[in-house]
């Protein structure tokens, strides 16, 4: 093939790849649009409006999008179903699909077929582990897990007596208990006494903890991005309505700068964010140290900005954004709660010094070039 042929090739591959991430994330935003209206689901008395958005993004085929057709799913690329996360994100989306997508992700990596319906994964945080006993039970605790209750199935990452193992388990079969998280929102603790799974299979040779944790801290990070993109939104309008000495609030220069400000977060967040998942949907290997980096970064820059977001859209809002009533709420105590899943920016930060001062002076520049 000439030089000019591979050329054209490759931009009508790149073409084709970016319409395809278009029309994914114009199909959630339409679908979170259409039937979850955060000011309609924050006024609503029963739970009745969970299974039509479920149905309606099961059917989209967004809640399985990594998973190959063979095991259960559409088999879309990876770059898609950041976009979800993004999209989601942004409409504070209160059904488990972040979770269903990452435990969809997780079992494929067994070959393990993904069920229909609703999942979460264990375990989120760093420090914690699960064990796959002698008699193929598995066991352990797992602290501040979204959606437990809602779950009908838990992929799980355990260690057994020859290494890292996957593990599909019903979620009835376990302990969950209900907990506060430092926002307010409700997290479950899931205990596993020698909870049998229903499918369990040997994780691929590389696959351990660290690298679960990589790729949930790079769908907070878009989560993140997503959800500030909307609070920017929300309190740029409540600015231009709000009136106060017979002018709009947008109008007072403390306003305008705290609104610059939070832009400039959400900007840093997403810009982080969507280059960390750039690097993952292009990599060959989740192990090289460059796409540690990248999520890394994101990770610590997004919950950064998740933490400064949120206190100047209150700060904007007054005390109405504190109210049950206002939307707010639904996005900021999502964003402080995203902020220790999968590790929490200190955790990151810590892990990322260390690995730049094992690899020595010499080696951090190149790394960074190269990003």
């Amino acid at each position: 093939m000439s030089e000019g042929a591979a050329g054209c090739h490759g931009s009508a591959l790149k073409e084709s790849h970016t319409v395809s991430e278009s029309i994914v994330a114009e199909t959630a935003a339409r679908i979170f649009a259409d039937l979850a209206d955060p000011q309609t689901i924050n006024a609503a008395k029963t739970d009745a409006w969970k299974k039509p958005l479920w149905d309606a993004l099961a059917e989209a085929g967004l809640t399985l999008a990594w998973v190959p057709e063979e095991l259960g799913g559409t088999g879309a690329d990876l770059a898609d179903g950041f976009e979800v996360l993004r999209v989601a994100g942004h409409a504070a989306a209160p059904v488990p699909i972040a979770e269903t997508l990452l435990a969809g992700w997780l079992l494929t990596q067994a070959k393990i077929p993904s069920p229909a319906g609703p999942m979460t994964l264990a375990p989120m945080r760093p420090k914690e582990r699960l064990t796959l006993n002698g008699d193929g039970t598995v066991s352990g605790r797992a602290r501040g897990l979204a959606f437990a209750r809602d779950a009908e199935h838990i992929a799980v990452l355990a260690t057994g007596a020859k290494g890292a193992v996957i593990a599909l388990l019903l979620a009835k079969n376990c302990r969950i208990a209900d907990v506060r998280g430092i926002s307010g929102a409700t997290l479950y603790d899931v205990t596993f006494d020698k909870a049998k799974p229903v499918k369990v299979a040997d994780a691929p040779k590389g696959f351990d903890q660290s690298t679960l944790m990589l790729m949930g801290a790079t769908a907070r990070s878009l989560a993140t991005a997503g959800a500030l993109e909307a609070i920017l939104a929300i309190s740029v309008k409540y600015s231009g309505e709000r009136v106060a000495f017979e002018k709009p609030i947008s109008k007072f220069q403390a306003v305008q700068h705290n609104l610059a400000r939070l832009a400039g977060e959400m900007a840093a967040a997403t810009t982080a964010a969507t280059s960390a998942a750039d690097a993952i949907a292009n990599a060959r290997s989740l192990n090289d140290p460059g796409i540690f980096l990248e999520a890394a970064s994101a990770r610590i820059r997004s919950a950064e900005a998740a933490t400064e977001g949120t206190a100047i859209a209150h700060q904007v809002h007054g005390a109405i954004g504190y109210t049950t009533e206002h939307i707010l709420h639904r996005f900021t105590r999502l964003l402080l709660t995203w902020r220790d899943d999968f590790g929490n920016e200190s955790q990151w930060a810590v892990e990322l010094g260390n690995r730049v001062a094992a690899a020595g002076a010499d080696e951090l520049w190149p790394l960074v070039a190269s990003r």
